[in-house]
């Protein structure tokens, strides 16, 4: 989630003209689900409402209709809404063409798709203000479509080369 209580991270500012970082004191936010292919540098995300079962699901059949043949393996964290009952009956479905594959717990450095959340919040969230959550959205929308413009500097930037 990209929250839109502004996150401070080192910046530069002359001498006695310290930076300020406006807040609104709420906790809204952007939803972001996310999957990276490290050999071809292909992202394929979704923005949503909801961070739940249902949102996940809907992002399954995104990825699968991304990569329409095939076998898919996604490498996921232990969040709630991968393990959710609502995705067994879809995950049997497509036995042979998508398994999920998941990560010891609290191993977020394995996790390459993190990689991408802290490359976005660096050029796009950290020490701006953002009015509202629609201001958040449109500059995750052109951050993803500017670096999508250029499979290489994906790969470079976030994947293992092998």
């Amino acid at each position: 989630m990209i929250r839109d209580y502004q996150a401070l991270q080192k910046t530069w500012f002359a001498k006695g003209k310290q930076r300020v970082i406006k807040t609104t004191g709420k906790h809204r936010g952007v939803k972001l689900l996310a999957t990276l292919d490290y050999a071809k540098g292909k992202i394929v995300w979704k923005e949503d409402e909801q961070y739940n079962a249902e949102a996940f699901l809907v992002f399954l059949k995104q990825v699968l209709a991304a990569y329409p043949i095939g076998k898919i393996v996604m490498v996921l964290d232990n969040a709630r809404i991968h393990h959710a009952k609502l995705l067994r009956s879809f995950l049997q479905e497509q036995a042979g063409r998508l398994e999920l594959v998941f990560l010891p717990p609290y191993s977020p450095e394995l996790n390459l798709v993190e990689g991408l959340w802290k490359w976005l919040k660096a050029d796009v969230i950290n020490n701006v203000f953002y009015h509202t959550t629609v201001e958040i959205r449109k500059n995750v929308g052109a951050f993803m479509d500017n670096i999508m413009q250029d499979p290489m500097k994906i790969i470079d930037r976030l994947c293992i080369r092998m």
